[in-house]
């Protein structure tokens, strides 16, 4: 079970990381994503993985599943959709204003500007 949580962990931390170098601005947000869900994953196995136990102590529970690495989770979800959500409008705003989506654009010089010596307006 660990090693199978811990290879998801790794392919999704891979993939995102390949997203994030991309040159346009979906597949960056959705290394984003990827990678957050991959920290969630490793929060949340943080706190021993196991099956059909109580979450809260009981009298002869010998096991139980500690609820802090679940309540971390839970709050890490709210902030990476808001998070999310604010990159797109961002992406989505940068998209609209220069009707290209690349992220590292040079902007190009105007034709009505003579050059100098060095190629700038």
């Amino acid at each position: 079970m660990e090693l199978l949580v811990a290879s998801a962990i790794g392919v999704m931390t891979t993939a995102g990381i390949y997203l994030v170098l991309r040159l346009r601005t979906f597949p960056v947000i959705l290394g984003i994503s990827l990678l957050t869900y991959a920290v969630n994953v490793f929060l949340f196995s943080s706190g021993r993985l196991t099956i059909g136990a109580p979450p809260v102590l009981q009298d002869g529970a010998a096991l139980y599943a500690d609820p802090l690495p679940q309540a971390l989770v839970l709050t890490a979800i709210v902030i990476s959709f808001g998070m999310t959500a604010v990159v797109v409008m961002i992406g989505l705003g940068a998209f609209l204003g220069s009707d290209d989506d690349h992220i590292d654009d040079q902007p190009e010089p105007d034709a009505s500007q003579p050059a100098d010596a060095e190629g700038r307006p």
